[in-house]
Order: structure tokens, then C-alpha cells, then sequence
């Protein structure tokens, strides 16, 4: 299902206390981007927030979901998990839970290289 123009707006003023977002259209749905950073999605509708472990933990006492799709030979979860519904109303508190989801997909983007201990 495409994503509106209208739904577009409505995405992109939602996250405005966190910042400026953009989306970029994919698969009929839509990537949310900060800083060229890939943050969320919006799917069916629905706009999910990049998560690591803890996002992950504290997006699942809200009740919330994680993203999963379906291949012809597996289903698929990704680190990606539903926007809260009452935070639809809260665009403060979604600029705290959208901080989160961009450190953790920088921190997925660029992740810390393991030190080589050195021969001496």
C-alpha cells in the first residue's frame, strides 16, 4: 500500500520535536531518515522505530511488536518494532523514543571495530 502525501506530512510533523526527518518510498511503504540515518519505516500504515536490545525491551512493555515479513522459505523479524499508539498524541515523548532509535541504527551503521591486541 503506498503511503500518501498526507500521511507523509502527518509522519514527518510527528517527529518534528525530534528533527527533521525525511522518507524515502521502498516496497510500498516508506523508510523514515535522519541525518541519512534510517531510523524507522511505516508499513500497512503502521510506523516502526529502529531498536537495539533495550529500545527493543522497553518498546515490548508498551506492548508493542516487532516488524516481521514473510518469504517463501522463512519469516523474517527485524530490528524494527511498532510505534507506541498513544504516543501518536505525544510528539515530546516521540522525539525521546526517536533519540533512541537513531543512536541505535547509527550504532548498528557503524558499529565498533574489536581492538587487535598487538605482537610484542
Amino acid at each position: 500500500m503506498a503511503i500518501s502525501s498526507e500521511y507523509a506530512e502527518f509522519v514527518t510533523e510527528l517527529f518534528a520535536a525530534f528533527g527533521p526527518v525525511r522518507l524515502r518510498r521502498m516496497f510500498g511503504g516508506a523508510g523514515i531518515f535522519h541525518d541519512d540515518v534510517m531510523i524507522g519505516l511505516i508499513a500497512d500504515g503502521t510506523i516502526f522505530l529502529r531498536t537495539d536490545a533495550a529500545l527493543a525491551a522497553d518498546l515490548a512493555g508498551e506492548g508493542s511488536t516487532p516488524f516481521v515479513y514473510s518469504s517463501q522459505t522463512r519469516t523474517v523479524e527485524m530490528p524494527y518494532w511498532r510505534l507506541p499508539e498513544r504516543l501518536l498524541d505525544e510528539p515530546e515523548e516521540i522525539a525521546v523514543w526517536a533519540q533512541r532509535a537513531y543512536q541505535a541504527a547509527a550504532q548498528a551503521r557503524n558499529p565498533r571495530k574489536k581492538r587487535s591486541k598487538k605482537a610484542g
